[in-house]
């Protein structure tokens, strides 16, 4: 069988929230077979629990932000990805503000925090959502058209094209493929920062946003080049964070994916409208586990190396 997994033990972490600026501790616990991952407000009065679900995903403006009985989570979508790319299926995360801690702007340090807790597998099968037919959202028309799409495949692999009239990220890489059969989220995908450009981070803060982020949280650009000294850590790094973006968005599913994920300029209301748009047609998906673990496809049945 091929089971569900949890965390060996606690671990912890302080950090500060991108937009609001707002110091914030993150405490991720063991959950129950068949719990999925729950966010709990412990800093409300009355603590308040969020599961995670598409249809929890109440705004999607710069980042992804869950909602319940009137409390709410922001910039959960790298904390997700981490959790996708190892395989979590069971967690509880503790928070003590509104706003999940950016960290380093890239899942690296969720990578990290996870792993040093240590996975444990659970007496349970895991469950996937296996899509059985082509579903597609896209947004726009002609030059400005923006598209997502699941297709059936026997495992998960994901493809991302960006198009960004920059210098700087016109230089790198704009379309990469990352199959979880034979490629490593840990090596590949996790440590792919977030990135912003000075005019913009310069609006937002205006508008009370981006407050928590800067350069040893983020790529920035100006309007010719890179602004971190250390340069970048793929040299396709801007495309890779939507690829790490997608793999939390689309985790906000409740279930891994037995999909393709192909899409065009895409980003977090897309991505949660196609997710909308697959559970609105029961007959596009179907859910399945594995009795034989060898059955599974080998990319899913692995745990991440710890590192």
């Amino acid at each position: 069988m091929l089971q569900q997994r949890t965390l060996k033990t606690i671990t912890t972490a302080v950090g500060v929230g991108l937009h609001s600026g707002q110091k914030v501790e993150l405490t991720l616990r063991p959950a129950p077979p068949d719990t999925g991952i729950v966010f709990r407000r412990t800093d409300l009065p009355q603590p308040v629990t969020i599961p995670v679900s598409a249809t929890a995903v109440t705004d999607t403006r710069l980042a992804s932000t869950i909602s319940h009985l009137g409390a709410k989570v922001l910039t959960v979508e790298h904390l997700m990805s981490a959790c996708a790319g190892l395989g979590l299926d069971n967690l509880f995360v503790d928070i003590t503000a509104e706003e999940v801690p950016i960290l380093d702007g890239s899942a690296a340090s969720f990578v990290f925090l996870l792993q040093s807790a240590g996975i444990a597998l659970q007496n349970a099968p895991k469950h996937f959502m296996r899509v059985l037919s082509v579903v597609e959202v896209s947004e726009g028309e002609g030059a400005a058209r923006k598209w997502a799409r699941l297709s059936p495949h026997n495992g998960y692999k994901l493809s991302f094209e960006i198009d960004f009239d920059h210098p700087a990220v016109d230089s790198t890489g704009q379309r990469v493929v990352f199959d979880t059969d034979g490629g490593s989220y840990v090596r590949d995908i996790a440590r792919a920062r977030t990135f912003g450009f000075t005019k913009d981070v310069e609006a937002m803060r205006a508008n009370g946003l981006a407050l928590g982020g800067g350069l040893d949280n983020a790529i920035v650009m100006d309007d010719y080049k890179i602004l971190n000294s250390e340069g970048l850590r793929y040299d396709d790094e801007f495309v890779k964070h939507k690829i790490l973006d997608a793999m939390g968005d689309l985790f906000l599913l409740g279930r891994p994916l037995l999909a393709a994920y192909s899409a065009f300029r895409s980003g977090h209301a897309l991505n949660n409208r196609l997710l909308r748009e697959l559970l609105s047609r029961p007959e596009a998906y179907e859910v399945v586990s594995f009795a034989d673990e060898r059955q599974a496809p080998r990319g899913l049945a692995q745990l991440a190396p710890a590192w």
